[in-house]
């Protein structure tokens, strides 16, 4: 998180707190992307939507202890880690049990294909429309990130989205016309 956003979901609070609801909703889907990457280098990936969710119920339920005259971050990484060490508690109780020797492992073939026709697609775009989207709909980066990481203003990394996924279309339908 860099000082820019730390300000914004700051401000976004502190509007929340006086009852701006479209303020809200924006500072809580932000911070449901960031608490995702925080918790995908935390936790094993199965416990990692849970995390999130149970840290957005805290956030709600916590918002009135959010000092606007403080920094945003402190506040927001302290009810992240309560929640992480929460998960690993319960992950600690929870039972598991081995796997046998036998079971069967699928076939990556598809998995493999696809994501190397998706670098071949992407490959074929504008390297600023392949860029915008790798980071913001494949790496989950929001626009502000994306923006930060690679130069270009907000809005010219969801034109570049927007014309980068409309030419993808475009490449997809005509390969399945010529198959």
């Amino acid at each position: 998180m860099n000082g820019q956003a730390e300000e914004a979901w700051g401000r976004l609070m502190a509007a929340a707190q006086t009852g701006h609801a479209s303020a809200y909703r924006q500072l809580l889907d932000a911070l449901r992307h960031w608490l995702t990457r925080f918790y995908a280098r935390r936790l094993p990936p199965s416990f990692v939507e849970d995390a999130v969710q149970d840290t957005l119920i805290a956030i709600h339920e916590k918002r009135h202890t959010y000092d606007p005259g403080r920094p945003f971050k402190p506040w927001l990484i302290a009810v992240a880690r309560y929640k992480w060490i929460d998960r690993l508690r319960a992950m600690g109780r929870t039972a598991t049990e081995e796997l046998p020797e036998e079971i069967a492992v699928g076939d990556h073939e598809s998995s493999v294909t696809s994501a190397v026709v998706l670098t071949q697609l992407l490959g074929d775009l504008k390297p600023a429309q392949a860029q915008a989207i790798r980071l913001v709909k494949i790496e989950g980066f929001s626009i502000e990130e994306a923006s930060a990481r690679t130069g270009q203003s907000g809005a010219l990394i969801k034109v570049n989205i927007h014309r980068g996924l409309a030419r993808l279309a475009a490449m997809v339908q005509q390969r399945g016309d010529e198959e």
